[in-house]
């Protein structure tokens, strides 16, 4: 999308502004069908749970990963309806409940459609036997999340010494545990995370098999690094390492899922605002904008982002601080931008802002959060 198409929409629409290119989804998720094509897509909704976007994703041929109820209820509701999604077997065809912790509740709910959920403890296990006993099981493993953005493995995990004894437990109960699960950490970008994972989750499918149960799924998580800079190795790069090691470890027959967020929406989605003050501080120039970390750029605080701001017009940069709206003083987007003299009204513009931004935006000072446009759905 061109600057000018961007100010135009701004213009229209008003400010702030967040854009969602619908063509930049689709090339994301061709992007990643075409380098794994052993793998197939569950597109982590948390990323950004916008309708539009999980309509777009399943005509693409994506599948769901959930994390919560009203993330299951979103993607049933807003694909059940689309052709060819009135099958009965949907659910278990294009969801997994990735979270490993579930209230009751949920389970409860969960139950009737029969889902596939993963665990990663005795209590949890108990727990599904209880609430859900229809629902298929995968065995989330702890693995090194050494380098990534957001390090999940501390929260989330089993040790893989005692994986198979979970499995085994869960025969016991009379469930079925379908296969395993790891995450490297959000944006992963030490690709050597999934060597370690994929060569510690085949030595638990063999130990396994030894010990009487086959399982016949792989879940590999997310963390695939969408391209926020320079410095972040292409995509095809990490596809190269674990096609290798996906062919080399297991048979050609396991199903295999990835949980892709980030890189299928960060890159789709550009924040347009306004400038709406200006000041000079102990000698820099101080811009406001009408967006916050409350709002569109909530990844800065709760992802360890960062999205610079551009400018619309031209003119000698020159190093400044920019804010914004809200009067807390937490709620800092830059302290070193490089932007042009800007006016009151002039406009400003962040890109690959599609992930964890808007999704987590609150109404803190009773600002609204921004108005979201779709183009090229």
């Amino acid at each position: 999308m061109t600057t000018k198409q961007l100010h135009s929409l701004a213009r229209r629409h008003g400010t702030p502004l967040v854009v969602i290119d619908h063509a930049v989804l689709r090339r994301n998720y061709a992007t990643f069908c075409r380098h794994l094509p052993r793998v197939q897509a569950y597109y982590a909704v948390k990323a950004n749970p916008a309708p539009e976007i999980l309509r777009t994703l399943y005509r693409a041929g994506a599948s769901f990963d959930v994390a919560s109820l009203p993330e299951f209820l979103a993607v049933h509701e807003n694909i059940r309806h689309l052709p060819d999604a009135e099958r009965q077997d949907f659910i278990w065809d294009k969801i997994i409940y990735a979270n490993p912790t579930k209230p009751r509740e949920t389970l409860e709910a969960l139950n009737q459609y029969k889902p596939l959920v993963t665990y990663d403890n005795l209590a949890e296990l108990h727990k599904i036997h209880r609430h859900a006993p229809q629902a298929g099981l995968v065995l989330r493993l702890r693995v090194a999340n050494t380098g990534s953005q957001c390090e999940l493995s501390s929260k989330f995990g089993c040790d893989p010494g005692e994986a198979v004894d979970l499995i085994l437990a869960a025969g016991q109960l009379g469930l079925v545990v379908e296969g395993l699960s790891f995450h490297v950490g959000s944006q992963c970008t030490n690709f050597e995370n999934y060597v370690q994972a994929l060569n510690v989750s085949a030595a638990v499918m063999r130990e396994a098999r030894d010990r009487g149960h086959t399982l016949q799924i792989l879940d590999i998580g997310g963390g695939f690094p969408a391209p926020y800079n320079k410095h972040v190795r292409p995509f095809r790069e990490l596809a190269r390492t674990l096609n290798r090691e996906l062919d080399r470890l297991f048979p050609p027959d396991l199903e295999i899922l990835a949980e892709p967020g980030r890189f299928l929406v960060a890159t789709a989605a550009v924040s347009v605002a306004r400038i709406i003050g200006k000041a000079i501080r102990d000698g820099k120039r101080c811009y406001y904008i009408d967006d916050s970390v409350y709002h569109t750029f909530s990844g800065i605080i709760f992802d360890h982002g960062r999205y610079p701001l551009q400018a619309f017009k031209a003119g000698p940069r020159e190093l400044c601080a920019v804010f914004g709206q809200t009067c807390d003083g937490l709620d800092v987007l830059s302290q070193a931008e490089e932007l042009p003299e800007l006016e009151l009204d002039d406009l400003v513009y962040a890109e690959n802002i599609g992930a964890y931004s808007n999704a987590s935006a609150t109404w803190f000072n009773g600002f609204p959060p921004a108005q979201v446009v779709h183009v090229n759905e």
